[in-house]
């Protein structure tokens, strides 16, 4: 079927590419138009202007928005929603927070226009083994695109309608939440490997665990290559970042009064390690030192 990939990046891009590989046309938009010409190189058909989006696609359009959350994805729909006729079809691919999708599926619903929130998870390796695709919004949208949706995802069950607006991107943020809490279990583990006397290979244990253990999977794999090209990840800082969906999956534990020690500990552990000699953690040390004569090491 016909689609627009809005936005290039990481995701969007392959996402493109796996469905011009799966024989849908794709028509293509990035703010760097270069981007849009090397996928064009490709069998896509890239357009220069946003506005030339809905120019090249027959009603009911579908068009597929893979930009950052906020402004950049609102003023996307803000330019395309007034040009869209009844029965088009709008999907946020992004991280959007999901009030925003049930704030603007109302909205764009009022103009006759479909919504559809599709949390997207496969990262770089989604081009492909194919993207896990979490979709709410409009149904009849849905069944619209779902050759799209098929195409996009692994085979078997690698796609699911969760409801209405702003399911889909609520099912994604708490699977991000999870996602935090098992690379933290993860980052724990090897960190007590690497301490001890032995001199332990982190690769091959990596590896060995993906064999049979309760405790594989994919980042467990992902781990053991990153060990495999740099044993002691000595090329790379510890500064982690987050993109705010552990954020919100705690905002929402403690709306809903659901206890995530995990989950919260792990988001915290990634604003520790932005941090090189925290303020808490020379207070700990003099308290240690005032009361029981610990030392302290002094600053250089």
């Amino acid at each position: 079927m016909d689609v627009a990939m809005v936005g290039l990046g990481r995701m969007g891009g392959n996402m493109a590419r796996r469905l011009l590989r799966g024989g849908h046309r794709v028509v293509v938009w990035n703010r760097t138009y270069a981007k849009a010409e090397e996928l064009g190189a490709e069998g896509a058909e890239p357009v220069r202007e946003l506005t030339d989006v809905v120019k090249a696609l027959q009603a009911p359009r579908a068009i597929w928005i893979m930009l950052p959350y906020g402004d950049a994805t609102q003023a996307a729909i803000d330019e395309l929603a007034p040009l869209l006729d009844e029965g088009d079809i709008l999907i946020d691919g992004g991280n959007s927070p999901f009030q925003h999708d049930i704030e603007r599926g109302a909205q764009l619903a009022a103009k006759g226009i479909r919504y559809l929130d599709a949390g997207t998870s496969g990262g770089v390796w989604g081009l492909e083994v194919g993207y896990c695709l979490m979709v709410g919004g409009d149904k009849s949208a849905f069944d619209v695109i779902e050759p799209l949706l098929k195409t996009l995802a692994p085979p078997g069950h690698g796609y699911e309608y969760c409801g209405g607006h702003g399911s889909g991107h609520f099912v994604k943020m708490v699977h991000n939440g999870i996602e935090y809490g098992m690379m933290q279990a993860y980052a724990e583990g090897f960190e007590l490997l690497e301490a001890t006397e032995w001199d332990l290979d982190l690769a091959s244990i990596a590896d060995l665990w993906n064999q049979g253990s309760v405790v594989r999977s994919w980042l467990l794999e992902l781990a053991a290559d990153a060990f495999k090209k740099d044993p002691g990840l000595e090329h790379i800082t510890g500064y982690v970042e987050d993109t705010g969906e552990g954020r919100w999956t705690v905002e929402q534990g403690i709306a809903h009064s659901v206890p995530m020690p995990a989950i919260t500990s792990a988001l915290f552990m990634r604003f520790r390690s932005r941090q090189d000699d925290t303020f808490s953690g020379k207070v700990l040390a003099a308290l240690r030192n005032e009361f029981g004569g610990h030392a302290v090491k002094e600053k250089e």
